[in-house]
């Protein structure tokens, strides 16, 4: 026979409390990638069969560099939030642990060896 109500039970065993902030996150950077998705799409598009020398003409200007790799990093930050957000979900224990790490760890070599290419092309 239990004497604690069913709220009793459940105390401490609820949200975790980060929820709004993934939330605002998650809607911050999907407005960063509303304007910088099309920004991307324009400037790449101009890039687009040019012979490599146009390219890297193209690319050693300011503003086509600084929209690819904010593009890239905002648009990779927020993929991995999402998958983060899927493998709380849907992984449980030691696997989802390493799952979590393994995640972030490839983005951020993602972000790093799209960065270090923009970089090369760049300069």
């Amino acid at each position: 026979m239990r004497f604690l109500t069913d709220r009793k039970r459940a105390e401490g065993l609820g949200a975790s409390g980060a929820g709004t902030q993934d939330h605002w996150h998650m809607m911050i950077t999907s407005a960063a990638l509303v304007v910088l998705v099309p920004l991307f799409i324009f400037t790449f598009g101009s890039a687009l069969g040019g012979t490599y020398e146009e390219v890297l003409a193209y690319y050693s200007r300011p503003f086509p560099a600084v929209v690819a790799a904010l593009t890239l990093v905002v648009g990779v930050i927020h993929l991995l939030h999402e998958v983060q957000d899927a493998i709380v979900d849907y992984i449980h224990g030691v696997a989802g642990k390493l799952t979590y790490v393994a995640a972030a760890a490839v983005a951020y070599v993602l972000i790093a060896a799209g960065l270090f290419a923009l970089v090369k092309l760049a300069l």
